[in-house]
């Protein structure tokens, strides 16, 4: 198995009895009434995930799925049919439903499969966190319930949970080339609930990416979630209600760059553009933010969760730079987006399974530094907000309005940091917003790396960052006034 895993088009090769020569027969069905291009996606997934809850593992589960989808696109149509059976019968299938619901005539020319897409080594992961025996898991969450609670006596509540998985892909296309990759990804989450009297406060914290079982060891980090999970709830005992109205808001580094992802980055894809519902489209090269702020989405940093060697349609991913110095420079493609708005794809075609189409999504979004120390930025502020972690929130891609509610905060006041606040919620307009950042930290951080992004009904694991950064004017709501 091992072996297999090293080359993982080999591995479904080897596994289902297939060739080239059957994956050429297959696209070749798929394209008998002519049309643009076909590509057929296998996917083999093991994950399993245990949580812990009243100091005991009370879950536990594993599973293992497999599939091949196949899509056709004629023009601006795409087919598309998939099969939990990997086998030529329900591939032939598949790619019959697939070009009827593309529905072009005219015959084909024959194809070659063959041509294999150099493969990157963003996670070179030699044993998955789904082979370490689940009693090790299971005695980390024990011990993390242990550490939370040894925080403070207010510490009334701990959960703990752990999820990993691994997928190996494989895609081949109508142009002859194969491309494939295997996936590893996991995750530790932990949140605690602080009690004072009847008042009850959360806090959360995790972390992952695609790493080893080791990473969550290295220097104790597990602990780090803990205390971390725990401080927060123990902070928002003493919060008092947040302030409503217009103010300066300053947003802290690295998780909070979530807002950036929902208000600024879905607004970037390409789908969205191309059908001109987002309140970016046909902007590009011009003024869509300060000149301070660049806006990078990179699926290439190492052992990230939302890094990935191969989109889900084979392209290699790279680093896009949306946004240059306030210039809208471009979208997030797909392979389909792409080619109908006559642009290359730029490694953004994901989807969450061999059951769903792909579609234009990110990977790791973030702004670039710039020169100001966190310090100088909270000393400007004579009064305002400090928004340091968020919970929920919700954004209309055509008109970039959007609500978050922050579940960390804290007032300035004279350029100092003061009161804990409750409540606050940060309601804005994406594009706007940018127009009013002032002034860009030093201290870019990425998220600790538990982002998942929903789009359309499908989920993928992505990355978020942001240095801290200050917005002149933005709406807080809260229950007092400002």
């Amino acid at each position: 198995m091992a072996n297999e895993l090293v080359q993982p088009d080999r591995f479904f090769l080897n596994r289902f009895g297939l060739d080239e020569r059957t994956l050429e027969r297959t696209l070749g069905t798929a394209l008998e009434r002519k049309a643009d291009y076909a590509d057929l996606y296998f996917e083999f997934r093991s994950a399993e995930a245990l949580s812990l809850e009243e100091s005991i593992v009370n879950k536990t589960a594993k599973s293992i799925s497999q599939g091949v989808g196949v899509r056709v696109c004629a023009q601006d149509r795409t087919g598309y049919a998939y099969s939990d059976e990997v086998t030529v019968d329900r591939m032939r299938l598949a790619a019959e439903t697939a070009r009827a619901i593309a529905d072009e005539s005219s015959p084909r020319g024959p194809l070659q499969v063959g041509t294999r897409v150099p493969a990157s080594s963003l996670y070179p992961i030699t044993l998955s966190p789904t082979e370490i025996p689940i009693r090790e898991k299971a005695r980390l969450l024990e011990q993390i319930d242990r550490a939370a609670r040894a925080v403070d006596p207010r510490v009334k509540m701990v959960t703990a949970s752990f999820a990993a998985e691994d997928k190996i892909v494989m895609v081949v296309n109508s142009e002859g080339r194969i491309a494939a990759d295997r996936q590893p990804l996991c995750r530790l989450s932990v949140s605690v609930i602080a009690e004072d009297g009847g008042n009850r406060q959360t806090g959360t914290f995790g972390g992952g990416g695609r790493v080893e079982w080791s990473y969550f060891l290295d220097h104790e980090r597990w602990r780090q979630y803990a205390l971390e999970a725990a401080r927060q709830a123990l902070i928002n005992l003493d919060a008092i209600d947040a302030p409503a109205g217009e103010m300066v808001v300053v947003l802290g580094p690295g998780w909070p760059g979530v807002l950036l992802h929902e208000a600024v980055g879905h607004g970037l894809e390409g789908d969205f553009n191309r059908k001109k519902t987002s309140t970016f489209s046909g902007r590009i090269g011009q003024r869509v933010a300060s000149e301070l702020c660049t806006v990078v989405d990179d699926g290439t940093i190492p052992n990230r969760r939302g890094s990935i060697n191969i989109d889900d349609e084979g392209t290699p991913t790279q680093r896009n730079v949306l946004i240059e110095k306030g210039i809208l420079r471009g979208y997030l493609q797909d392979r389909l987006n792409a080619h109908l708005m006559g642009v290359e794809p730029t490694g953004n075609g994901r989807r969450e399974s061999f059951a769903h189409i792909p579609m234009p999504r990110m990977t790791n979004t973030f702004m670039l530094a710039g020169n100001h120390t966190r310090e100088e930025i909270i000393r400007s502020v004579d009064r305002g907000l400090y928004a340091v972690n968020f919970g929920g929130g919700q954004v209309d891609i055509t008109s970039g309005r959007f609500v978050f509610s922050a579940s960390e905060a804290y007032l300035i006041e004279h350029g100092q940091i003061t009161h804990p606040v409750k409540g606050a919620t940060l309601i804005g307009n994406g594009p706007e917003v940018l127009t009013r950042v002032s002034m860009v930290g030093n201290d870019l951080e990425l998220d600790a790396g538990v982002g998942t992004c929903g789009k359309n009904g499908q989920s993928v694991p992505v990355g978020v960052g942001m240095p801290t950064i200050r917005i002149d004017a933005l709406t807080v709501g809260g229950t007092r006034t400002a």
